[in-house]
């Protein structure tokens, strides 16, 4: 694959390299770190959201996520922070449409109260989730600039 680059709204802004988790669908925080939040497990972050086939049984322990956008109950916002106080959380969220109330309220707090940051840039477009794939090189530029290849 030819490298392609999108530019993005950096949210919570950083460098950072890695591969991409991709879904298409919407990522349903809570469902999907189930096995973390109720079962104990601080070694890794296997998705046990059964609805999302992208995602389910893949580790999100330091994963680049690439969604449109997270959903779920407000719940959602408190698990992302407790995920990277259980040291298992991503490292990085693109999401190709806006960010929503559930991944800001988590993300943001964490990175002001515990300074903890997950880097995280919206508005990448539709484009880009047609393009990216799970396993894709993806280099995060402080400017919300995401090159994917």
């Amino acid at each position: 694959m030819a490298k392609k680059t999108f530019k993005g709204r950096p949210v919570l802004p950083g460098n950072i390299e890695g591969q991409a988790l991709v879904s298409k669908q919407a990522f349903n925080t809570t469902a999907s770190y189930f096995e973390n939040m109720f079962a104990g497990n601080t070694e890794t972050a296997p998705c046990t959201d059964a609805n999302n086939q992208e995602l389910f049984r893949k580790d999100l322990k330091d994963a680049i996520i690439c969604t449109p956008q997270t959903v779920g109950s407000t719940m959602g916002a408190g698990c992302l922070m407790g995920m990277n106080e259980l040291g298992v959380g991503a490292k990085a969220f693109l999401f190709s449409s806006h960010i929503d109330s559930i991944a800001a309220a988590g993300l943001i707090m964490d990175d002001i109260w515990n300074n903890r940051r997950v880097i995280t840039i919206d508005l990448l477009g539709d484009e880009f989730l047609e393009a990216v794939k799970t396993g894709d090189p993806i280099v995060i530029r402080e400017d919300g600039t995401v090159e994917v290849g």
